[in-house]
Parts: structure tokens; C-alpha cells; sequence
């Protein structure tokens, strides 16, 4: 994707900004080396499984949107989704509707192997380690039953019988993103809240078919306390923001281009930034902003210029320019994956929606 290179180009091309593939610090990530290495040492890698084109099918339903709610509270944060879906062409009706959510952890057999066990779960009574509870599931206005409308594994939840029509299904579940060792998902690391959902980490924050063919609009709304986290960034434009009780605040954002799960980002976090503006080849003016911990402020400048002049060349080169309001660039101290370009996209065509989220390293030069 072209703005995935413009992205990466502005800080590789940078003598203060790097981008390296380094390993976990241990001094800033919640657990450390010796909670990562305890880790590692428990758990052996699964066997891989080989995967044919041949066995392809596609998903049976249509996500036409998703609208997503992160109040972020100080012990865990409730996320609930609103999914609006109807069946596919392709799929009979009466097809049960499976959504990924990952609610354990890899459980080592006897022999050694790691199995997802399914069984069935009572979401008032969470199993210790699990990453997904569930406080509520609606099918249209219908509360629904477990056991006779659903099935919760620890895998994910199928819904039996969904509706031939279109319908929409919200869910609310609690996440605990301060305790996520696992760096996938949402999580927290130095107080900020960063997500990574590549390859399939979007499983670990809402129940949802979390596969790369299955693409849609998303809608965000994030709620925290104003004081511990002034900045709120997700994918697309910001459309509105505001103040909440008790020193909180809001904002949310709109992605009007559809995407995959694994694209999806989300940062809350004390951080500091510059701006700027980049005037597209039509006139159009785009907001620019690289937001980093405070103390890095003064390595951003030539980011930005790296940012605008990748940007005139994409116009200059493939005469394609950015077609969002804002482009944002999150460059922190500690981002589990190095770098994740969390892009928006529409088969070839590489729209862009949010920018660039990765690790903030100082040169030695």
C-alpha cells in the first residue's frame, strides 16, 4: 500500500526516528522478562496447520457496520458492539452466525499439545485468565438465553438461529487491558492504552467474525478519565467529541471506508504532539498530527516533513492523494509489534484512515 510506505518512510528516513525490530524492554512492559521468558518456557509453539485456497468459503453473513463503545474504566474497560448484519447470498437460512472471541488462553493436552477447549461458559461466572467476559447479548431487542440461543466457547459464541432479514446484534464485554501480557488486543503499557489486532488480535477486544475477508465501516466512541488519558485516537475522522461526569471525556470517530479487523487502532494515553497541514494536489487541506510521549517532542519535526513529502510524492508518482481529513502517526516508546501500519482499504486502492502506530527509538548518533 502506497501510504503504508509513506508511513514507514517517515521515520526510517529520519536520523533522530528509527524504526527497529527490538525486543521487548523489560523495565516498561507490564510482567517483564521474567514474566516473558516464564511464559515462553510454559508454552510450546503449536504445530502449524497447513491452510488451502481450495477450502475457502466465505463468511455465510454481511457485517454492514459496526459501532464500537470503549469506556475505559480504572480496573477494566466495557466494550460493546453493535453490529448490524444480514445473510449472505451464499449462505441457507437458519445458518448459525459464529463470531470469534478469545476467552483462553492455549491449553497444553497430556501430550503436549495446545487444544481450545468448547465448552460452554457461564458469563457470570468468568474462568480465571479468560479475556473476553460477557455482561450482555442482544439480537435486535431480544436478550438472549445461553444454551438456547447461544453457545459460548472458548473460542467465541455461535448464535443458533439468527433472523433470515437483517438484524443487529450488540454484545457488551468486560476486557483487562492493564493485565494483557499477552500484547494483543487491546492493552496497556506505560499507562497508555495502545491496540495491536494484527493477525487476529481484534478477537481479544469484541466478539466478531475476525477474518480478513470481512470487511466494514466502523463508528468509535472511547470514554476515559480526561486527567490519565487527554488523547483519544482511533481509526478515521473525529466527528465529535465532549466532557463526561466525573472529570471524563469522550470522542469518536467515523472510518467511512470498509476495512478488516486486524486494521483497527486505538490509543488513550498522556502523550504530546505536534500538527500541521498538507494541501492535497485538488486543494483540499489535511490535518497532520505525530503524537509521542512528551519527552520526545523534539524528534518529531522531521517526521512531519517526512510525512508531507511522501505525501506530494504519492500525488507526484501515482497521482492518487490522501482522502481522509486528518492523518495521525502514534510513535511511542514501547509498541509490542514495531511497527503496524492500521490502514483502511478497499481492495487495491489503499485508502488511508489513520496513519501509523509504532516504536520511538533514539538514535546514537
Amino acid at each position: 500500500m502506497l501510504r503504508v510506505f509513506a508511513a514507514v518512510c517517515t521515520l526510517q528516513t529520519s536520523c533522530a526516528l528509527r524504526l527497529p525490530l527490538a525486543p521487548l524492554r523489560a523495565s516498561v512492559l507490564r510482567g517483564g522478562s521474567a514474566a516473558l521468558m516464564s511464559t515462553a518456557a510454559v508454552a510450546e509453539k503449536a504445530a502449524p496447520v497447513e491452510k488451502f485456497r481450495k477450502d475457502y468459503t466465505p463468511f455465510p453473513y454481511t457485517v454492514e457496520s459496526v459501532r464500537l463503545d470503549f469506556d475505559v474504566r480504572e480496573e477494566e474497560t466495557l466494550v460493546t458492539s453493535k453490529l448490524s448484519l444480514s445473510r449472505g447470498a451464499v449462505a441457507s437460512a437458519g445458518t448459525p452466525l459464529e463470531l470469534h472471541g478469545e476467552r483462553e488462553g492455549p491449553k497444553e493436552s497430556p501430550a503436549g499439545a495446545h487444544v481450545r477447549r468448547r465448552r460452554a461458559h457461564n458469563p457470570a461466572s468468568p474462568v480465571a485468565g479468560e479475556e473476553l467476559s460477557l455482561k450482555s447479548l442482544i439480537l435486535d431487542d431480544k436478550a438472549l438465553t445461553l444454551g438456547s440461543d447461544y453457545e459460548l466457547t472458548d473460542e467465541g459464541l455461535t448464535i443458533f438461529s439468527p433472523p433470515d432479514g437483517a438484524f443487529t446484534l450488540t454484545s457488551t464485554v468486560s476486557i483487562l487491558p492493564a493485565s494483557n501480557t499477552k500484547l494483543s488486543g487491546l492493552y496497556q503499557s506505560s499507562g497508555n492504552l495502545c491496540t495491536q489486532c494484527e493477525a487476529e488480535g481484534f478477537r481479544r477486544i469484541t466478539f466478531f467474525p475476525d477474518r480478513p475477508d470481512v470487511m466494514t465501516s466502523y463508528r468509535v466512541r472511547i470514554e476515559a478519565d480526561e486527567t490519565r488519558f487527554p488523547v483519544l485516537l482511533s481509526n478515521g475522522n473525529e466527528v465529535d467529541r465532549g466532557k463526561a461526569a466525573a472529570g471524563r471525556h469522550w470522542a469518536e470517530f467515523e472510518d467511512p471506508f470498509r476495512k478488516p479487523s486486524y486494521l483497527f487502532a486505538l490509543v488513550a494515553g498522556n502523550l504530546g504532539g505536534i500538527e500541521s497541514t498538507f494541501t492535497t494536489m485538488s486543494g483540499r487541506a489535511v490535518r497532520l498530527a505525530i503524537w509521542s510521549e512528551k519527552e520526545n517532542l523534539d524528534q518529531l519535526d522531521w517526521a512531519m516533513q517526512s510525512l508531507k513529502d511522501s505525501m506530494a510524492w504519492d500525488e507526484t508518482a501515482y497521482g492518487r492523494e490522501y482522502d481522509l481529513d486528518v492523518y495521525h502517526i502514534v510513535a511511542v516508546n514501547d509498541f509490542n509489534m514495531g511497527a503496524m501500519e492500521n490502514k483502511a482499504s478497499s481492495g487495491q486502492e489503499g485508502r488511508g484512515a489513520w496513519g501509523w502506530l509504532g516504536t520511538l527509538r533514539r538514535s546514537s548518533r
